[in-house]
Protein backbone atom coordinates (compact mmCIF):
# COMPACT_ATOMS: atom_id res chain seq x y z
CA UNK A 1 0.00 0.00 0.00
CA UNK A 2 1.58 3.50 -0.89
CA UNK A 3 2.29 5.48 2.21
CA UNK A 4 1.03 8.91 1.17
CA UNK A 5 2.43 10.80 3.26
CA UNK A 6 4.88 9.81 6.02
CA UNK A 7 4.76 11.40 9.74
CA UNK A 8 7.50 13.69 8.97
CA UNK A 9 5.62 15.09 6.07
CA UNK A 10 7.91 13.70 3.20
CA UNK A 11 5.76 12.66 0.11
CA UNK A 12 6.07 9.71 -1.54
CA UNK A 13 6.49 9.01 -5.13
CA UNK A 14 5.73 5.89 -5.61
CA UNK A 15 3.07 4.72 -7.92
CA UNK A 16 -0.06 3.52 -6.53
CA UNK A 17 -1.25 0.01 -7.66
CA UNK A 18 -4.46 1.65 -9.21
CA UNK A 19 -2.41 4.03 -10.71
CA UNK A 20 -2.82 2.97 -14.62
CA UNK A 21 -6.70 3.87 -14.13
CA UNK A 22 -5.54 7.59 -13.42
CA UNK A 23 -5.82 10.24 -16.18
CA UNK A 24 -2.70 11.68 -17.17
CA UNK A 25 -3.67 15.14 -16.07
CA UNK A 26 -4.46 14.01 -12.96
CA UNK A 27 -1.06 12.09 -12.29
CA UNK A 28 0.41 15.44 -13.29
CA UNK A 29 -1.41 17.73 -11.18
CA UNK A 30 -0.51 15.09 -8.32
CA UNK A 31 3.16 15.23 -8.78
CA UNK A 32 2.70 19.27 -9.25
CA UNK A 33 1.35 18.75 -5.99
CA UNK A 34 4.36 17.15 -4.46
CA UNK A 35 6.53 19.23 -5.58
CA UNK A 36 4.84 22.53 -4.36
CA UNK A 37 5.21 20.80 -1.10
CA UNK A 38 8.75 19.95 -1.37
CA UNK A 39 9.47 23.75 -1.98
CA UNK A 40 6.72 24.78 0.53
CA UNK A 41 4.67 26.25 -1.45
CA UNK A 42 1.53 24.86 0.46
CA UNK A 43 -1.13 26.60 -0.89
CA UNK A 44 -0.31 25.44 -4.01
CA UNK A 45 0.24 22.08 -3.20
CA UNK A 46 -3.14 22.05 -1.74
CA UNK A 47 -4.66 23.61 -5.29
CA UNK A 48 -2.97 20.92 -7.16
CA UNK A 49 -4.11 18.33 -5.06
CA UNK A 50 -7.56 19.50 -5.27
CA UNK A 51 -7.27 19.75 -9.25
CA UNK A 52 -5.82 16.35 -9.34
CA UNK A 53 -9.18 15.37 -7.27
CA UNK A 54 -11.73 16.95 -9.92
CA UNK A 55 -9.99 15.35 -12.60
CA UNK A 56 -9.89 12.02 -10.91
CA UNK A 57 -12.79 12.33 -7.82
CA UNK A 58 -11.58 8.79 -6.81
CA UNK A 59 -7.77 9.60 -6.43
CA UNK A 60 -7.37 8.36 -2.78
CA UNK A 61 -4.17 9.10 -2.95
CA UNK A 62 -4.30 12.58 -3.88
CA UNK A 63 -7.25 12.89 -1.14
CA UNK A 64 -4.87 11.30 1.41
CA UNK A 65 -1.94 13.90 0.80
CA UNK A 66 -4.12 17.06 0.78
CA UNK A 67 -5.82 15.91 3.99
CA UNK A 68 -2.47 16.11 5.57
CA UNK A 69 -1.22 19.00 4.16
CA UNK A 70 -3.71 20.41 5.42
CA UNK A 71 -3.53 18.93 8.80
CA UNK A 72 0.10 20.57 8.74
CA UNK A 73 -1.55 23.70 8.60
CA UNK A 74 -3.75 23.46 11.34
CA UNK A 75 -6.49 23.71 9.10
CA UNK A 76 -8.22 20.84 11.13
CA UNK A 77 -12.11 20.69 10.07
CA UNK A 78 -10.93 21.07 6.37
CA UNK A 79 -8.51 18.52 6.62
CA UNK A 80 -11.04 16.23 8.26
CA UNK A 81 -13.51 16.69 5.26
CA UNK A 82 -10.81 15.44 2.59
CA UNK A 83 -10.20 12.15 4.79
CA UNK A 84 -13.87 11.37 4.99
CA UNK A 85 -13.50 11.12 1.63
CA UNK A 86 -10.49 8.58 1.66
CA UNK A 87 -12.47 6.61 4.12
CA UNK A 88 -15.76 6.33 1.61
CA UNK A 89 -13.81 4.85 -0.72
CA UNK A 90 -11.85 2.40 1.93
CA UNK A 91 -13.68 2.29 5.11
CA UNK A 92 -11.10 -0.42 5.66
CA UNK A 93 -7.97 2.33 6.20
CA UNK A 94 -7.38 2.10 9.53
CA UNK A 95 -4.60 4.72 9.21
CA UNK A 96 -7.08 7.26 7.93
CA UNK A 97 -9.84 5.91 10.86
CA UNK A 98 -6.96 7.36 12.78
CA UNK A 99 -6.48 10.43 11.52
CA UNK A 100 -10.26 10.66 11.13
CA UNK A 101 -10.42 10.84 15.53
CA UNK A 102 -7.23 12.78 15.72
CA UNK A 103 -9.24 15.98 13.33
CA UNK A 104 -12.07 15.28 15.70
CA UNK A 105 -10.30 15.61 18.74
CA UNK A 106 -8.47 18.62 17.75
CA UNK A 107 -11.87 20.17 17.34
CA UNK A 108 -12.62 18.96 20.71
CA UNK A 109 -15.42 16.65 19.72
CA UNK A 110 -14.39 13.56 21.63
CA UNK A 111 -17.90 11.80 20.96
CA UNK A 112 -16.64 11.28 17.36
CA UNK A 113 -13.24 10.88 18.00
CA UNK A 114 -13.85 7.71 20.35
CA UNK A 115 -16.57 6.24 17.17
CA UNK A 116 -13.83 6.91 14.95
CA UNK A 117 -11.31 4.95 17.68
CA UNK A 118 -14.02 2.04 18.42
CA UNK A 119 -13.40 1.04 14.42
CA UNK A 120 -10.03 0.37 14.73
CA UNK A 121 -9.41 -3.82 15.26
CA UNK A 122 -6.29 -4.69 17.67
CA UNK A 123 -4.90 -6.27 14.55
CA UNK A 124 -4.25 -3.25 13.06
CA UNK A 125 -0.82 -2.01 13.78
CA UNK A 126 -2.95 1.36 14.42
CA UNK A 127 -4.71 0.13 17.06
CA UNK A 128 -1.87 1.25 19.86
CA UNK A 129 -1.79 4.64 18.87
CA UNK A 130 -5.83 4.59 18.96
CA UNK A 131 -6.00 3.65 22.35
CA UNK A 132 -3.03 6.10 23.09
CA UNK A 133 -5.07 9.20 21.65
CA UNK A 134 -8.19 7.87 23.94
CA UNK A 135 -6.19 8.17 26.68
CA UNK A 136 -5.06 11.08 25.90
CA UNK A 137 -8.53 12.69 25.55
CA UNK A 138 -10.30 10.41 28.21
CA UNK A 139 -12.87 8.78 25.96
CA UNK A 140 -13.37 4.98 25.74
CA UNK A 141 -13.47 3.20 22.41
CA UNK A 142 -15.62 0.89 23.28
CA UNK A 143 -19.45 1.36 22.17
CA UNK A 144 -21.69 -0.74 23.48
CA UNK A 145 -23.74 -2.95 20.44
CA UNK A 146 -26.78 -2.57 18.52
CA UNK A 147 -29.63 -4.50 20.03
CA UNK A 148 -32.26 -5.63 17.57
CA UNK A 149 -35.69 -3.99 18.66
CA UNK A 150 -33.68 -2.73 21.60
CA UNK A 151 -35.17 1.38 22.28
CA UNK A 152 -32.88 4.10 20.93
CA UNK A 153 -31.09 5.87 23.47
CA UNK A 154 -32.20 9.88 23.36
CA UNK A 155 -30.80 12.39 25.09
CA UNK A 156 -33.24 14.27 27.04
CA UNK A 157 -32.53 17.58 26.06
CA UNK A 158 -31.03 17.20 22.30
CA UNK A 159 -33.00 14.62 21.48
CA UNK A 160 -30.03 12.96 20.07
CA UNK A 161 -29.98 9.18 18.55
CA UNK A 162 -26.89 7.75 20.45
CA UNK A 163 -24.47 4.59 19.83
CA UNK A 164 -25.39 4.54 15.62
CA UNK A 165 -22.24 3.37 13.92
CA UNK A 166 -20.93 5.36 10.88
CA UNK A 167 -24.31 6.62 9.92
CA UNK A 168 -24.63 8.26 6.85
CA UNK A 169 -28.05 8.77 4.65
CA UNK A 170 -31.07 9.23 6.38
CA UNK A 171 -34.87 9.63 5.77
CA UNK A 172 -38.35 9.18 7.19
CA UNK A 173 -41.78 7.80 6.19
CA UNK A 174 -45.54 9.60 6.31
CA UNK A 175 -45.37 7.39 9.52
CA UNK A 176 -42.72 8.93 11.14
CA UNK A 177 -40.51 6.15 11.07
CA UNK A 178 -36.82 7.53 10.50
CA UNK A 179 -34.53 4.91 8.25
CA UNK A 180 -30.85 5.82 8.64
CA UNK A 181 -27.92 3.93 6.48
CA UNK A 182 -24.39 2.69 8.50
CA UNK A 183 -21.92 2.56 5.63
CA UNK A 184 -19.71 0.40 7.49
CA UNK A 185 -22.34 -2.12 8.29
CA UNK A 186 -23.88 -1.98 5.07
CA UNK A 187 -27.53 -1.78 6.76
CA UNK A 188 -30.79 0.34 7.26
CA UNK A 189 -31.56 0.82 10.35
CA UNK A 190 -35.48 2.00 11.34
CA UNK A 191 -36.41 3.83 14.16
CA UNK A 192 -39.88 3.97 14.72
CA UNK A 193 -41.45 6.74 16.64
CA UNK A 194 -41.74 5.37 20.00
CA UNK A 195 -37.88 4.96 19.66
CA UNK A 196 -37.67 1.41 19.39
CA UNK A 197 -34.46 0.53 17.01
CA UNK A 198 -34.32 -2.18 14.23
CA UNK A 199 -32.56 -3.49 11.33
CA UNK A 200 -35.07 -2.85 8.29
CA UNK A 201 -32.62 -4.60 6.10
CA UNK A 202 -29.33 -6.08 6.08
CA UNK A 203 -28.91 -8.08 2.46
CA UNK A 204 -25.34 -8.28 -0.04
CA UNK A 205 -28.00 -5.61 -1.91
CA UNK A 206 -26.50 -3.02 0.14
CA UNK A 207 -22.78 -1.68 -0.26
CA UNK A 208 -21.70 1.31 1.01
CA UNK A 209 -24.69 3.52 1.35
CA UNK A 210 -24.39 6.96 1.66
CA UNK A 211 -27.79 9.22 1.13
CA UNK A 212 -31.41 7.54 1.57
CA UNK A 213 -34.39 9.06 -0.01
CA UNK A 214 -38.58 8.13 0.30
CA UNK A 215 -41.60 8.80 -1.52
CA UNK A 216 -44.99 9.24 -1.20
CA UNK A 217 -46.04 5.34 -1.08
CA UNK A 218 -43.11 4.59 1.91
CA UNK A 219 -40.14 3.37 -0.62
CA UNK A 220 -36.79 4.02 0.45
CA UNK A 221 -34.53 4.40 -2.04
CA UNK A 222 -30.60 3.75 -1.02
CA UNK A 223 -27.86 5.23 -3.24
CA UNK A 224 -24.85 2.34 -2.80
CA UNK A 225 -21.58 4.20 -3.50
CA UNK A 226 -19.36 0.99 -3.47
CA UNK A 227 -21.42 -1.32 -5.91
CA UNK A 228 -22.37 1.84 -8.08
CA UNK A 229 -26.18 1.37 -7.97
CA UNK A 230 -29.35 2.84 -6.31
CA UNK A 231 -31.78 0.41 -4.66
CA UNK A 232 -35.60 0.50 -3.87
CA UNK A 233 -36.52 -0.68 -0.64
CA UNK A 234 -40.96 -1.37 -0.62
CA UNK A 235 -42.19 -0.83 3.04
CA UNK A 236 -41.99 -4.54 3.62
CA UNK A 237 -38.73 -4.38 3.51
CA UNK A 238 -38.08 -6.08 -0.40
CA UNK A 239 -35.03 -4.61 -2.03
CA UNK A 240 -34.30 -4.70 -5.75
CA UNK A 241 -31.75 -3.15 -7.91
CA UNK A 242 -33.70 0.09 -9.51
CA UNK A 243 -30.30 2.09 -11.50
CA UNK A 244 -27.82 0.08 -12.14
CA UNK A 245 -24.45 0.99 -13.73
CA UNK A 246 -23.94 4.29 -12.25
CA UNK A 247 -20.45 5.93 -11.25
CA UNK A 248 -20.52 6.65 -7.31
CA UNK A 249 -23.47 7.62 -7.01
CA UNK A 250 -24.41 10.14 -4.02
CA UNK A 251 -26.95 12.09 -3.29
CA UNK A 252 -30.73 11.41 -3.62
CA UNK A 253 -33.90 13.59 -4.08
CA UNK A 254 -37.29 12.31 -4.92
CA UNK A 255 -39.78 14.89 -6.71
CA UNK A 256 -43.18 13.31 -7.55
CA UNK A 257 -42.18 10.32 -9.87
CA UNK A 258 -38.72 11.26 -10.56
CA UNK A 259 -35.73 10.23 -8.62
CA UNK A 260 -32.60 12.54 -8.86
CA UNK A 261 -28.93 11.14 -8.25
CA UNK A 262 -26.10 12.73 -7.73
CA UNK A 263 -22.96 10.55 -9.64
CA UNK A 264 -19.92 11.98 -8.11
CA UNK A 265 -17.56 9.84 -10.44
CA UNK A 266 -18.99 10.96 -13.74
CA UNK A 267 -19.89 14.63 -12.24
CA UNK A 268 -23.19 14.64 -13.34
CA UNK A 269 -26.68 14.25 -11.95
CA UNK A 270 -28.76 11.31 -13.26
CA UNK A 271 -32.95 11.44 -13.61
CA UNK A 272 -35.04 8.45 -12.93
CA UNK A 273 -38.68 7.58 -12.95
CA UNK A 274 -39.87 5.71 -10.07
Amino acid sequence: MLKKLAATLLLSLSISVYAAEIPVDAKLDYNQGIDFYKLGMYERAIASFRSAIRTYPDYIDAYYNLGTVLEYLKQYAEALSVYKQVYLRNPNDYEVIYKLALMSSKQEDYTKAAEYLSLIPQSSSYYKRGQELAESIKVSTTLPPQVTNAPSKIAAQTGIYENILSPTGITTDNSGNVYVATFSDNTILKITPDGKRKVFLKSSLISGPISLASDSVGNIYVSNYSANNVVKITPQGVATVLVSKIDKPYGLHVEGNMLFITCQGSNSILRQKI
